[in-house]
């Protein structure tokens, strides 16, 4: 017997394609924003939103019957606040540099539409095991577009990955900078973020066409 059934396995490979939560259905687009100028930033942004919203689906689908409906929010709210901070305290013990400059955008993952979008419609409504796939799988789904941004921004921005210079030395003119390329500095800005989404969005509806609303 498969552990993962077929419509199981769905809640996981869904949001990476036809169902992304950033490139569908337009969630998380803060943070994609903002952070995305280096990789290390968004594969550290990226595995954070994975444990809240794994456990935190979880979680809310275990409580889903004692949750007073009227409070439901505030329950949720609590919930993901508290799985945060633990973010947040790990993150300052053993990355101290990247929690200052992530600590602002970590904190706003409480209110990300992504995990509360997930724990309202989905975790609210089914078992804990469904639940924690769900979570998963859009956890990840978000967390290609946040890395594939990173990717380009820092490469093309800055001409590294990780903090190591792959294209080159800039100052000695080694690699490609000495045929003359230049780091494009625009990349680095938050507008292009937008400009990298969008293009990814236009190669996913190309392929998909069934994507592409009607007017």
């Amino acid at each position: 017997m498969a552990l993962i059934s077929k419509k199981d396995a769905a809640l996981i490979k869904d949001p990476f394609l036809d169902n992304n939560p950033i490139t569908i259905q337009v969630l998380g687009i803060c943070s994609a924003l903002a952070i995305t100028a280096e990789l290390k930033a968004s594969i550290v942004m990226s595995v954070s939103v994975l444990f809240v919203l794994g456990l935190g689906n979880v979680v809310i689908s275990l409580m889903r019957n004692i949750i007073p409906s009227k409070i439901r929010i505030i329950v949720q709210l609590i919930v993901v606040a508290t799985l945060v901070i633990i973010v947040d305290l790990v993150l300052k013990a053993f990355a101290y540099e990247l929690s200052k400059t992530l600590s602002v955008f970590v904190g706003l993952i409480i209110t990300n539409c992504i995990i509360m979008g997930r724990f309202e419609a989905f975790a609210l409504g089914n078992g804990p095991w469904r639940s924690f796939l769900d979570g998963i799988g859009n956890a990840v789904g978000y967390a290609v577009i946040l890395i594939a941004v990173g990717f380009f921004r820092e490469l093309l921005g800055s001409g590294t990955l990780l903090g190591f210079k792959v294209l080159g030395d800039p100052i000695e003119k080694t690699g490609l900078y000495a045929i003359g390329y230049e780091n494009n500095g625009f990349m680095l800005l938050s507008p292009m973020a937008l400009i990298v989404v969008g293009i990814i969005i236009w190669i996913q509806r190309t392929k998909n066409k069934s994507l592409i609303e009607e007017n």
